[in-house]
């Protein structure tokens, strides 16, 4: 339901208001014009949602009965001017109950008796439960097995925006792309099933913003969130606008096991380095192992000894060397295979 829809009604509303006060049609046509005229003063507003409706519907009520109860103090006043009366403060209150809809948090009240931490105010506090979920971290689907681990706290916020652009990826022609819209509702499904998890599909838009990047950022500075994100540019971009945002990965690499040089681990080599004879092996979690002279071991699984480590913004790689001579049954103890858990 459109906000001209709020507006349709507060326009009968106000000629049946007039009517039965006034019993008068020439009433009725002038609380018309005037609601009219009012809705002409005010700015253009976003889709409402079902609590938007109602917060509008209760707000139109308070004003009315505020119009009704001053009524008698305004004894002195023209009738027309009475029919202005109500139906201004009938419509303010209107659009003050939408606004604060769209505005307050409502589900904080069910923290309220949460003490804040030792010098951070409660309204920092309950920003800082807010994290909001991009397009491509929800594709990533790594956010929900991160989330049932508890390793990330508050409410998760996903625009409506967000869920319209991984619906227009879920239609996409092509079979890729269709498949990742459509794991990525599976994810958010999967979430939304989860009790331990709260999810809240937020009805906010910014249409004075065509991108969805630049939409993020900016609910998350008026909602004082933290973004969460797969995409390094939208990274960037947030940063720069003093907006926190926890890149899963960053996490990711973040928790990847640290091998120092002279360290022996075991890869098994699957093809070719850019650089003459090498090869490379990846380990369980992702990381590549590049093998000097490990071109002619390329499908075999050997013992390497690291000599660096590096570490970029797309992950880390670790350059190694084959170890001089197998390591027989003793020395397996100093092999890692990972992962392990230890």
């Amino acid at each position: 339901m459109k906000v001209w829809g709020i507006r349709l009604f507060f326009i009968l509303a106000s000629a049946v208001s007039c009517y039965i006060i006034y019993r008068d049609p020439i009433t009725a046509i002038v609380g018309c014009v005037v609601a009219l005229l009012l809705i002409g003063a005010e700015m253009c507003l976003r889709t409402p949602s079902m609590r938007s409706i109602i917060a509008s519907l209760i707000g139109l009520a308070v004003g009315l009965l505020i119009s009704i109860a001053i009524l008698p103090l305004l004894s002195q006043l023209d009738g027309n001017l009475k029919i202005v009366m109500v139906l201004s403060l009938g419509y303010v209150g209107m659009m003050v109950g939408y606004h604060l809809s769209t505005t307050l948090d409502l589900s904080q009240l069910s923290r309220s008796n949460t003490p804040a931490r030792p010098g951070e105010s409660r309204s920092a506090q309950a920003a800082s439960n807010f994290k909001i979920l991009d397009t491509s971290v929800i594709i990533d689907g790594r956010i929900l097995e991160i989330c049932q681990t508890r390793f990330i706290e508050g409410t998760l916020v996903i625009p409506r925006f967000v869920l319209n652009e991984l619906q227009h990826i879920a239609d996409s022609t092509e079979p890729l792309r269709r498949n990742k819209g459509r794991r990525g509702f599976d994810i958010l499904r999967a979430l939304q099933n989860n009790p331990a998890i709260d999810v809240e599909i937020s009805e906010e838009e910014v249409p004075h913003l065509p991108e969805v990047d630049a939409k993020l950022v900016h609910l998350a500075q008026k909602r004082g969130a933290t973004i969460i994100t797969n995409d390094l540019n939208l990274n960037k971009v947030a940063e720069l606008q003093s907006v926190k945002v926890l890149n899963i990965n960053e996490l990711s690499n973040a928790v990847r096991p640290v091998v120092i040089a002279g360290e022996v681990i075991q890869v098994l080599l699957l093809k070719e380095g850019k650089e003459p004879n090498q090869g490379v092996g990846y380990l369980d979690d992702g990381t590549m192992v590049i093998v000097e002279d490990g071109k002619p071991y390329i499908g075999s699984t050997l013992n390497v000894e690291v000599t660096q480590m590096l570490r970029t913004s797309a992950g880390q790689m670790i350059f190694t060397r084959i170890k001089e001579h197998e390591m027989d049954i003793d020395e397996q103890q100093g092999v890692r295979s990972y992962p392990r858990s230890w």
